[in-house]
């Protein structure tokens, strides 16, 4: 359905991953949920990496009023880099395995019920994180959760299961690494298991490594877990999981607006679940009020 003129544009940016006989059903729920009324819309399929950046900026160039990305964390930050700095909203339908940024704004997982939420249209403004110069949503790191999402991504097995295999598999052999910290006012020295630099509060599947993070506040939070006895591995999992995991003598926790981390050996790094290759060294910032976010 193209533009038509008294309706607010809509754009469903579609990976394709997602599996055609789900994508399917995501067409289906739009046909019979979305307020024709109010909207009017179009879907796009991405066919390469980064070309959610692409379509989204060229929806938000032509004055789309909102893009709704379909997809995972992954999908959700490629598409949100082209609206960024611009009026253009963005909406989620979740279809990713964790799903972390959905589920730090309690954005619901059913396609009908996030379809709901875009109809009702209450929107906030959030931060948004860099890393270099690569835009993150919920998180970034170094260290064990990005060994574990490049071993996910290259897994034929999804789901909570197959996340908690490839944690429990490298947990034992994997080897913390002394990483230098640059914070605003301090630089410091420190073993690490992980270091990640959190916009949102968790991973996904509710493992929260950032609790008191806030998309609003104007801050990145920055846990660091210590060197730990992995037999107490299960523990931490189980303190992410409630939302303490910052009351372990094993984590640290700063709020800062921008650090660096750095080791010489530093070459893989995670944002929103996705990897890539990097320098030794890593910048973050925070761009305040930056991007447009349909919320429940």
């Amino acid at each position: 359905m193209s533009p038509t003129a008294g309706l607010k544009h809509l754009v469903f940016i579609v990976n394709p991953n997602s599996g055609t006989e789900r994508n399917k059903a995501i067409q289906a729920a739009i046909a019979s949920e979305l307020n024709t009324d109010v909207f009017s819309y179009e879907l796009r399929v991405t066919e390469h990496i980064g070309h959610g950046t692409e379509l989204a900026k060229m929806a938000a160039d032509s004055g789309a009023y909102a893009v709704v990305a379909v997809g995972g964390d992954g999908s959700v930050a490629d598409v949100a880099k082209g609206l960024v700095g611009s009026n253009t909203i963005l909406g989620i339908i979740p279809k990713g395995s964790g799903n972390g940024f959905a589920r730090s704004l309690d954005w619901p997982l059913n396609p009908i019920a996030a379809i709901g939420i875009i109809n009702r249209q209450k929107t906030v403004t959030i931060d948004v994180g860099y890393v270099n110069d690569q835009l993150f949503l919920s998180n970034a790191g170094a260290g064990f959760d990005a060994l574990i999402a490049q071993g996910f991504a290259s897994s034929k097995r999804r789901g909570l299961r197959a996340y908690s295999w490839l944690v429990t598999k490298h947990l034992w052999q994997y080897r913390e690494r002394e990483w230098t910290i640059e914070l605003d006012d301090e630089v410091f020295r420190i073993r690490a298991f992980l270091v990640n630099v959190a916009n949102g509060q968790q991973f996904g599947y509710n493992f929260q490594i950032a609790p008191q993070a806030s998309f609003t506040d104007g801050w990145l939070d920055l846990t660091v877990i210590k060197r730990f006895p992995k037999m107490l591995g299960g523990g931490l999992v189980w303190r992410a999981l409630r939302g303490t995991i910052q009351n372990s003598r094993y984590v640290l926790h700063r709020r800062v607006k921008t650090l660096r981390i750095s080791h010489p050996d530093l070459h893989l790094m995670q944002t929103d679940g996705d990897t890539h290759t990097c320098p030794s060294s890593l910048a973050f910032r925070i761009v305040p009020h930056a991007l447009q976010v349909f919320v429940p």
